[in-house]
C-alpha cells in the first residue's frame, strides 16, 4: 500500500488520503531518514528540510509542499535523483493580501496616515504582489511595482526599476521568494545600502522570508529613525527571533501572514491533488469539506458618506485585526512555533458578510470590490 509521511500541522489533511494510502503524521521538524526510508511521498511545510541528508537511499518519489515557498526543498538534488517536487503557488495569496491590508489600515489609523497621499512600493509581482497592486489601485494609492524577472519577460511597461522605487516609496512591502542562485540572489536584498537609498520615514513590511532582510541593517535603520516603522511577519533564524528587532518593530507576528483558514485549505488541497495525479488516486477534485467560520462573521458598518479609505480601514481591521497577533507574540516570543501551530481561525473577506447601513450604491460597490459579501 502507498506510504505517505506528512507534517502533522497541515490542516484538513487527516482523513483525506487514508482510504488510498497509509499516512504517517509527524511534527515537520522531526521527520527523519528512518521515517521516509520506505515512503513513497512526503507532504510538508517549510519546517521540513528536504535534501540529501533526509532523502538519500529513500524510496520517496514525490514531495509536495503546502506552501508557496520552496527554499526548504533542495530542488537540484531532488531533480538529479528523480524525485518530483511541487509547491502550492498562490494558495495563500489572498491571505497575505489580507495581512498587508490590515497592516496598512493599522498604521493609517494609529499614525494618522492618509494612504492616498502616499506611494506604495511592491517588490515582487507574483500571485501576491499583483493582487495587492490591484487592491491598492482600487483604493487610489499610487503604487510602484518592481519585478525584474517579469519585466525581462514581458517588457518594462507597468514595472519600476528598484532604484526609482527606493527613492519614491513611502511604504515598501516585499513579496519575493528567498533565492540564492547565480541568476537571482535575494538573500539580504534589504541591507544597509538598500535602506540608505530609501526615503527617511519609510514604512517597511516583510511577509515573504526573514533572510531577505538583514536584521542588523533593520535594527540600525529603526534606531536612527530612518525607518518610521517595520511590520515583520518573518524573521531570520526563526523560530529564535531577535528580541531587539522585535522590540523596535511597530507590528510583529509569527510568520502567519498566509495562515488564513482559506489559504491553509487551498494549500492542503493542492497537496492532495498533486498526490492523486502522481499516483492515480482519483482525488483531483478534493477540497476540505468544512472550513470553520469565526464566531461572528457579520460586520455591521454604517457608511455615512465616509471615504473609501475609512471603509477599507474599518473592514480590514474588523475581518482581521493584526494587532491581536502582534500583542500575542510580544507577550510570549518564545512561543513562536506554538502560536503558528495553534493559530486561531482567520477567514478572508469572501467569508465575511457586511451589513451596510446608510450606504450609497457606489459605497456598496466598493465594499463588494474589496471581496466582502453584502447582506
Amino acid at each position: 500500500m502507498l506510504k505517505i509521511v506528512a507534517d502533522n500541522k497541515i490542516p484538513f489533511l487527516q482523513g483525506a488520503l487514508e482510504e488510498k494510502a497509509r499516512v504517517l503524521y509527524l511534527p515537520g521538524d522531526q521527520i527523519k531518514p528512518e521515517h521516509v526510508k520506505n515512503a513513497d511521498a512526503l507532504i510538508v511545510r517549510t519546517r521540513t528540510r528536504c535534501d540529501e541528508s533526509l532523502l538519500k537511499n529513500s524510496s520517496v518519489k514525490l514531495i509536495t509542499s503546502a506552501t508557496i515557498g520552496f527554499d526548504h526543498i533542495d530542488t537540484r538534488w531532488c531533480e538529479q535523483n528523480n524525485i518530483r517536487w511541487a509547491n502550492a503557488p498562490g494558495c495563500n495569496a489572498n491571505s497575505v493580501v489580507q495581512y498587508v491590508s490590515s497592516a496598512l489600515a493599522f498604521i493609517s489609523r494609529q499614525h494618522s496616515i492618509d494612504l492616498t497621499q502616499k506611494t506604495l512600493g511592491i517588490i515582487g509581482a507574483g500571485n501576491i504582489g499583483s493582487r495587492l497592486a490591484q487592491l491598492t489601485s482600487t483604493l487610489g494609492i499610487k503604487t510602484l511595482v518592481n519585478d525584474p524577472p517579469r519585466a525581462a519577460r514581458e517588457g518594462t511597461s507597468g514595472f519600476t526599476d528598484l532604484e526609482t522605487l527606493l527613492q519614491q516609496a513611502d511604504i515598501i512591502t516585499l513579496h519575493i521568494p528567498l533565492e540564492q542562485t547565480e541568476k537571482n540572489n535575494t538573500f539580504h536584498l534589504v541591507n544597509k545600502d538598500f535602506l540608505q537609498k530609501t526615503k527617511k520615514g519609510l514604512w517597511f513590511i516583510n511577509s515573504s522570508r526573514g533572510e531577505i532582510a538583514d536584521t542588523t541593517a533593520l535594527i540600525a535603520a529603526l534606531k536612527t529613525k530612518h525607518l518610521a516603522g517595520a511590520i515583520l511577519d518573518v524573521w531570520e533564524h526563526e523560530p529564535h527571533i531577535n528580541q531587539e528587532l522585535l522590540d523596535l518593530s511597530a507590528l510583529a507576528t509569527p510568520h502567519i501572514a498566509g495562515y488564513s483558514a482559506d489559504g491553509k485549505a487551498n494549500g492542503t488541497a493542492v497537496c492532495v491533488r498533486n498526490i492523486s495525479r502522481f499516483f492515480n488516486l482519483a482525488l483531483e477534485q478534493w477540497y476540505p469539506p468544512h472550513i470553520p467560520m469565526p464566531d461572528n462573521h457579520i460586520i455591521e458598518y454604517p457608511c455615512l458618506h465616509r471615504s473609501t479609505e475609512a471603509i477599507f480601514n474599518h473592514l480590514s481591521l474588523a475581518s482581521y485585526n493584526i494587532d491581536i497577533d502582534n500583542q500575542r507574540l510580544r507577550l510570549n516570543p518564545s512561543d513562536f512555533e506554538k502560536q503558528r501551530g495553534n493559530y486561531p481561525v482567520r477567514r478572508e473577506p469572501a467569508a465575511w458578510q457586511v451589513k451596510a447601513q446608510d450606504c450609497r450604491e457606489t459605497e456598496k460597490d466598493f465594499i463588494s470590490t474589496l471581496g466582502y459579501n453584502l447582506l
